[in-house]
């Protein structure tokens, strides 16, 4: 059953917010605030302040996000990156609500320090660019490349083969300077 709020949504749709609108405006906003940050343009002095070109920055992200919903092949690709990132910044704030309910509580909140912060900014950065990869349609390719047939051998082998190299590396070590280090 339909509700009210479902047609909006599917008016929404059939008017193309989701496929123009939306986009437009996510393009128009990054590309101006890196205009307005980076001042590519330049700043000009008025009483002795400077000020950003923001005529010409706001014509070029208009431009520029004109010519991106132009393209229905970059608008999938911003529609499937944002919907995944929205996953992902779920799925990161679930788990901070995780490890928080391990801390005790403090006036400043629980945030990740130290190793925990990098390691975690790396893995979401990571994760990221599979995202991009993913809708780029460049992840089946690598994978169905990498998987050789429905068994998997070739996947498996180069697993085998860098557990191998891993094992060897780790024998071959020089236990002598693991001893000098300690003294």
């Amino acid at each position: 059953m339909a509700t009210q709020f479902r047609e909006i949504i599917n008016f929404f749709d059939n008017i193309g917010i989701f496929d123009v609108v939306l986009p437009f405006l996510l393009v128009f906003t990054i590309v101006f605030a890196l205009l307005e940050r980076t001042k590519v343009f330049g700043v000009e002095e008025i009483d002795g302040k400077k000020y950003t070109k923001k005529n010409l920055n706001s014509v070029a992200a208009f431009v520029i996000a004109f010519l991106v919903i132009a393209s229905s092949r970059l608008v999938e690709i911003i529609t499937a990156v944002s919907s995944n990132f929205v996953v992902l910044l779920f799925l990161v704030v679930l788990f901070l609500l995780l490890v928080g309910s391990f801390f005790q509580e403090r006036p400043e909140g629980v945030f990740l320090e130290g190793g925990w912060k990098t390691a975690f900014m790396v893995i979401v950065f990571i994760v990221l660019i599979f995202i991009f990869l993913d809708a780029l349609n460049l992840l089946d390719d690598t994978f169905g490349f990498l998987s050789g047939s429905s068994r998997g051998e070739v996947t498996g082998s180069i697993f085998l083969l860098i557990i191998i190299v891993m094992f060897v590396v780790y024998v071959t070590q020089d236990s002598h300077r693991h001893h000098d280090k300690k003294s």
